[in-house]
C-alpha cells in the first residue's frame, strides 16, 4: 500500500457500523471458507487485510451466535509473476490486486490478471488519490475496487462477497447462454442428420455424413463412429471426420473390464448410456488416452451409444477443444441422436437384406471335441467329414452329411468312440464319397444357443484335424452379441471369420415358405425326410426309421409330413390359382 498502515488500523479498531444486510453478507462469506489471493507487495498492508478477514469470523458470531464460521484462507504474493503462478495452480475464489507492483504497474497489471482467468473475480486496491483509477478498473474488467484508507473489516468482507456473488451470477448467465446455443446447434445438427437418414442409401454413407456434419460445426473438433470388432472386444472405427491427425491409430479402445474398456466409448457400448468426459486432463477413466488427447487438442468428449433394441451397432464419439463442452440438456439431445442413427441403420440393413437377400456367415473353430473324428482326418490324407444339416427332433438332434476319403468302417468306429455322437447310419453306398446320418446330442446346446438368437448352424466340417462350423444369420443381426454368447457358453470355441453371402433365388424363395408357413415339427419332419433319402428311389429311409429318429410315432410323422408338403406346394402354386386381376 502506498498510504501508512495507521489509517487502516484505526479504521479496523473503530468500526461502528450498525448490524445490517452488509454485515449479513460478511457472515455468509465467513462461513464459506473461501480462498483469497492477495497480490500486494506492502507487507504491512497485507498483514492488516489478513487480520480483518480473520476478524470476520468473530463478526459473524456476534451477528448470529448459532453460526460457526470458517475464516477465509489468504495467500499473499508480492509480485505479479508469483501471483499468476498461484492463480494457475490453485482454486481461487477472488483476487485482491494492487495495481502497482515491483514487476508491473498501472492498468497493465489488471489486464494481465484478467487474461489469466476467465471466471475469478478481481477486486482492485487503490489509494485515496486513485479513486478514479478504481472506477476505470471496473470499466476494464474488475468486479469492484477498495480505497485502502477507507477499508473496514465489514466493508472488506462485503465487497469480496459481492464480487464472488456477481461473478457466480455472471458465470450462470454465460452457462445458460452457452447451453442454449449448444442446444440450438445440436438441434440444427439433428435436423441435418435426420435429412441424411432419409436421403442415404447405405449404412456407410449415413455414418460418414453424420461424422462430417458434426465435424463441420465450430464447436466440435473431431467425430468418429466405432463398432466392436466381431470375435474380440476391440472398438474399431467405421467413419471419421475432423481434426484427427492419426489419433485413432495411436489409441486402443475396448469394451472389456480392463483399463482400455473403462473409458467413455467402451462404457457407452456396455451400458447403453451417453458418457461425458468434461476434462480429459482430470478424468481418471481417461488415463490411457490422456497424453494422446492432449497432443491432439481434445479437452472434452461425448460417447453416444448406437443401439436399437438388442442390436448394438457401436458408438458415436465427438470431441471438443474446450473443457465442459457437453453438459446439461445436451446429453438428452445426444442420446436421441444416437437413437435416430440406430433406427436408421436398422432400417437400411433390413432394406438391404430384402433387396440383396444377403446373409451373414460366422465361422468358428471348436477344440477338444470329437477327438476320434479329428484323429481320423489327421491319419487319412484328404479325409473330410462334412455335416450339412442339423435337425432338432423331439428328443435329440439329427445330423446329415457326407464323408470323403474315409471308409464307412473307420467312420463308424470313430463315431462309436466319440462321446456325444451315436447311431451312425449310411444312406448311400461306400466308395470315395457317401452320405450318412447320425444322432448328435453333443450339439444340442450349441444348436439352441444359435437358434435363440435367430440364426442356424449352416454346416460343420472336420478336416486336417480341425473341427469348424458356420453359423448363418439374417443380415442386420448383432453378430457381436451372438459371438459373445457362444463363447460364454462354450469355452472351447474360437471365432475365426465373418463374411456376407448373397443367397440365390433358389435359396430364398422356398426357404421363406418354410420359415413363414410351417410349424417347427412340420419343418423337422419335411427336412428329415428329405435328407434321410425318403423321397429318393429306392428310398434311403423308411417312414418308420425317420419316425424313430425323431422320437415320434409313424402316424404322427406321416401327418406332419403330409401337412408340410401341402403347405409347401400351396405356396408355390397359389399364384397360378388366383383369378386374373387379383
Amino acid at each position: 500500500m502506498s498510504e501508512s498502515d495507521t489509517g487502516l488500523e484505526e479504521e479496523a479498531d473503530a468500526e461502528t457500523e450498525t448490524k445490517s444486510d452488509v454485515e449479513a453478507d460478511a457472515d455468509r462469506f465467513a462461513t464459506d471458507g473461501h480462498q483469497i489471493l492477495l497480490i500486494e507487495d506492502n507487507p504491512g498492508d497485507a498483514r492488516l487485510i489478513e487480520e480483518m478477514l480473520r476478524e470476520s469470523d468473530e463478526l459473524s458470531q456476534r451477528i448470529d451466535s448459532s453460526v460457526s464460521g470458517e475464516t477465509p484462507t489468504v495467500r499473499n504474493e508480492q509480485r505479479l509473476e508469483k501471483g499468476l503462478s498461484t492463480l494457475q495452480s490453485t482454486d481461487v475464489d477472488v483476487v485482491l490486486l494492487d495495481l502497482n507492483l515491483p514487476d508491473s504497474t498501472g492498468f497493465r497489471t489488471l489486464e494481465v490478471v484478467t487474461e489469466a482467468t476467465d471466471h475469478v473475480p478481481i477486486v482492485v486496491l487503490t489509494g485515496l488519490s486513485d479513486q478514479q483509477a478504481g472506477i476505470q478498473a471496473i470499466q476494464r474488467g474488475a468486479h469492484d475496487f477498495l480505497v485502502k484508507d477507507e477499508v473496514t473489516s465489514t466493508l472488506l468482507v462485503r465487497t469480496i462477497h459481492h464480487a464472488i456473488e456477481r461473478a457466480r451470477q455472471e458465470r450462470e448467465r454465460l452457462e445458460r447462454r452457452r447451453q442454449m446455443e449448444a442446444l440450438n446447434r445440436l438441434n440444427r445438427i439433428g435436423h441435418d442428420i435426420t435429412h441424411a437418414v432419409i436421403t442415404t442409401e447405405t449404412r456407410a454413407e449415413l455414418e460418414q455424413r453424420v461424422c462430417d456434419r458434426l465435424a463441420a460445426s465450430d464447436a466440435y473438433r473431431f467425430a468418429w463412429i466405432g463398432e466392436v470388432n466381431p470375435g474380440s472386444n476391440e472398438v474399431v472405427p467405421r467413419a471419421a471426420a475432423g481434426v484427427e491427425d492419426g489419433y485413432l491409430e495411436e489409441i486402443e479402445i475396448t469394451t472389456s473390464d480392463g483399463e482400455t474398456g473403462k473409458g467413455p466409448t467402451g462404457t457407452a457400448i456396455r451400458t447403453g448410456q451417453v458418457q461425458i468426459t468434461h476434462d480429459t486432463r482430470s478424468d481418471s477413466n481417461y488415463e490411457p488416452w490422456r497424453e494422446t488427447a492432449a497432443e491432439h487438442g481434445y479437452r472434452s468428449s461425448a460417447a453416444i451409444p448406437i443401439i436399437y433394441e438388442d442390436l448394438v451397432y457401436g458408438s458415436l464419439n465427438v470431441y471438443s477443444e474446450m473443457s465442459n463442452a457437453f453438459t446439461g440438456p445436451e446429453t438428452a439431445v445426444l442420446a436421441r441422436m444416437g437413437d435416430v442413427i440406430a433406427h436408421a441403420i436398422t432400417a437400411l440393413d433390413r432394406k438391404d437384406a430384402l433387396v440383396s437377400d444377403a446373409v451373414v456367415e460366422l465361422e468358428f473353430q471348436m477344440d477338444d471335441i470329437a477327438e476320434p473324428l479329428l484323429e481320423l482326418t489327421r491319419d487319412e490324407e484328404g479325409a473330410t467329414i462334412r455335416l450339412e444339416r442339423l435337425i432338432r427332433g423331439d428328443e435329440t438332434l439329427l445330423a446329415y452329411g457326407t464323408a470323403r476319403e474315409v471308409s464307412q468302417e473307420r467312420l463308424e468306429e470313430a463315431v462309436a468312440e466319440t462321446e456325444g455322437l451315436s447311431d451312425v447310419r449310411f444312406l448311400t453306398g461306400g466308395g470315395d464319397e457317401y452320405e450318412f446320418e447320425l444322432v448328435a446330442p453333443i450339439a444340442v446346446s450349441l444348436f439352441e444357443t444359435v437358434a435363440t438368437h435367430g440364426g442356424r448352424v449352416q454346416s460343420a466340417t472336420v478336416a486336417d484335424g480341425e473341427f469348424r462350423f458356420v453359423v448363418e444369420l439374417p443380415r442386420g443381426r448383432d453378430t457381436r452379441q451372438l459371438i459373445e454368447l457362444i463363447q460364454e457358453r462354450h469355452a472351447d470355441i474360437t471365432y475365426m471369420a465373418q463374411r456376407t453371402r448373397e443367397r440365390t433365388s433358389s435359396d430364398s424363395s422356398p426357404r421363406s415358405v418354410l420359415d413363414r408357413r410351417l410349424t417347427d415339427k412340420q419343418r423337422a419332419a419335411l427336412e428329415t425326410a428329405y435328407f434321410a433319402g425318403y423321397f429318393d428311389w429306392p428310398r434311403g429311409s423308411t417312414g418308420e426309421e425317420i419316425a424313430e429318429r425323431l422320437g415320434i410315432s409313424p402316424a404322427t410323422f406321416n401327418q406332419h409330413l403330409r401337412t408340410a408338403e401341402r403347405k409347401f406346394f400351396d405356396s408355390l402354386f397359389e399364384e397360378e390359382r388366383r383369378p386374373d386381376g387379383e
